[in-house]
């Protein structure tokens, strides 16, 4: 025990191992789970094996067109350096993840002198950013680059720097890593900025004419990608601008909680789970940074507060918007759990308290640690790992190619874990709108391909899609035993006699 007690007893070098450790345990022993998993992995191993990294696909057939693409590249690089494998594919994520924390440590630095190595370990080891840090979606990424500009933005300000406006084009440069990563909401921290530049004017400090420069270098770096493909896909645009921003904010189609109480029924609990095990230490900051907001109406007492008031504005102003809309999910959050850990270690400092005890505080990230490794070992249909086994053991001496799910959710998560394309398939011939299409193609049309293939349908359908077959000259052939009540099977021609091989 010796070692660990010597390590924590520097701070600095205590928050850093214990964030390497929860970034990096156990980082590949959960396997990918569907649907968003499988989703972003897939589309980077499309652009991988197509060599198209331009042009967002879930199928060789089929457009994907819901994210930018940054997320997909990451994933892709990973990959390409370290090889097929679930490790790897999250490990985007867990670095983000550790760039957050030196961030949070970062902007601790300016905003509140003496409390970096308290507001890393906070941010590293509360629950949502653990948790998120081995999930691979878009969040992580967009948390680090919009810490990355809201950090520049601090630095511009309440820094030393004589040169503040270099600092003004840093945080332009992370505004546009993080548009490539998840579009307009990534500029949702700049109101912050704004708000703090309008109430709290520093005169002399920012070079003002940084703005306009900040704004060509946001344009250079973020825009090429969407102007490139909205040439490419005539009506991209539109369907861009309306589907995948307007209806997010304004529309219920989504189904993700629209109702006017959605956002308590969704950011409250994330707040107050997603916190442990600060929450308490938040709520009471929270609590004293609204008292301390009432003394901000006059103009002087706005200056004097300007670092609380900018963490004040980096909190409400995003989160305010994220209630206003009408899709809301929890790692929406994930982004302002960086102000958040800043403003938990400004409460402890108030309150005389410094960094925790390290024993509670070990048995917390065993705890943690102990978590992921539960959900390594979750029986849960959405596990792709174990699909890939059941189709394996089923079809052992057939090279697959493709998997097709009939009228049922594609197990994305196979194409890395079997190596094989996915591909989902509707019953009847359905329209396939360019940037929004459910099914990739029909069953009567995919009868007449000749992949090496393995077709997935629930039981239930299992009657029909045999006669429909049979109508077309072929006939469907079971691989043992229904898993997870899916029928896994090949398509033969009628006067062929079945055996599992290489059709």
């Amino acid at each position: 025990m010796r070692a660990p007690l010597h390590i924590l007893r520097s701070p600095a070098a205590g928050a850093t191992a214990v964030a390497l450790l929860l970034a990096f345990a156990f980082l590949g022993s959960r396997a990918i789970w569907d649907p968003d998993e499988g989703r972003y992995t897939n589309v980077a191993l499309q652009m991988l094996e197509s060599g198209n990294y331009l042009d967002l696909a879930r199928h060789h057939e089929t457009g994907h067109w819901t994210k930018p693409p940054a997320t997909y590249w990451a994933i892709a690089a990973s990959i390409a350096t370290f090889g097929r494998s679930a490790a790897a594919a999250r490990l985007p994520a867990a670095l983000a993840y550790l760039a957050s924390v030196a961030l949070v440590a970062w902007a601790a630095r300016r905003l509140q002198p003496g409390s970096e190595a308290l507001a890393a370990l906070v941010f590293a080891t509360m629950l949502l950013p653990f948790a998120a840090a081995n999930l691979i979606t878009t969040d992580f990424l967009l948390a680090a680059f919009q810490g990355l500009a809201m950090v520049a933005w601090v630095e511009s300000r309440f820094g030393a720097s004589r040169a503040p406006g270099r600092w003004l084009l840093l945080m332009w440069a992370g505004f546009a890593l993080a548009f490539l990563v998840k579009g307009p909401p990534a500029l949702l921290p700049l109101l912050a900025v704004l708000a703090v530049e309008w109430l709290a004017p520093a005169p002399g400090r920012v070079q003002r004419r940084c703005w306009p420069i900040g704004l060509l270098l946001f344009a250079v770096l973020a825009l090429p990608w969407f102007v490139a493909v909205v040439l490419r896909h005539a009506g991209l645009l539109a369907y861009y601008l309306g589907t995948e921003i307007a209806e997010r904010v304004a529309g219920a189609e989504l189904d993700r909680h629209p109702e006017w109480y959605g956002w308590l029924l969704v950011y409250a609990p994330t707040l107050a789970v997603g916190a442990l095990p600060w929450t308490a230490t938040l709520w009471r900051a929270v609590g004293r940074l609204v008292a301390r907001a009432r003394s901000w109406r006059d103009p002087e007492a706005r200056r004097a507060d300007a670092p609380l008031l900018a963490l004040a504005a980096w909190i409400a102003l995003p989160l305010i918007v994220f209630c206003i809309a009408r899709s809301r999910l929890p790692l929406y959050l994930l982004p302002l759990f960086v102000p958040l850990s800043l403003l938990v270690a400004r409460e402890r400092r108030e309150r005389g308290r410094g960094l925790p005890r390290w024993r509670p505080l070990a048995l917390w990230v065993v705890l943690l640690l102990s978590l992921r490794l539960a959900a390594a070992h979750w029986p849960t249909h959405k596990d792709a790992r174990r699909w890939a086994a059941a189709i394996r053991e089923r079809a052992p001496a057939m090279a697959i190619e493709e998997v097709v799910f009939v009228e049922d959710m594609a197990r994305y998560g196979l194409h890395l874990h079997l190596g094989a394309a996915v591909e989902r398939i509707s019953l009847d011939p359905r329209p396939k709108p360019p940037f929004a299409a459910t099914w990739d193609d029909d069953f009567a049309s995919e009868l007449a391909e000749r992949e090496r293939r393995v077709w997935i349908a629930k039981g239930w359908l299992w009657p029909e899609i045999s006669r429909r077959a049979g109508a077309v000259g072929c006939r469907l052939e079971p691989l043992g035993e229904p898993y997870e009540g899916r029928v896994i099977f090949l398509v033969r021609p009628a006067a062929q006699e079945g055996r599992i091989s290489s059709p």
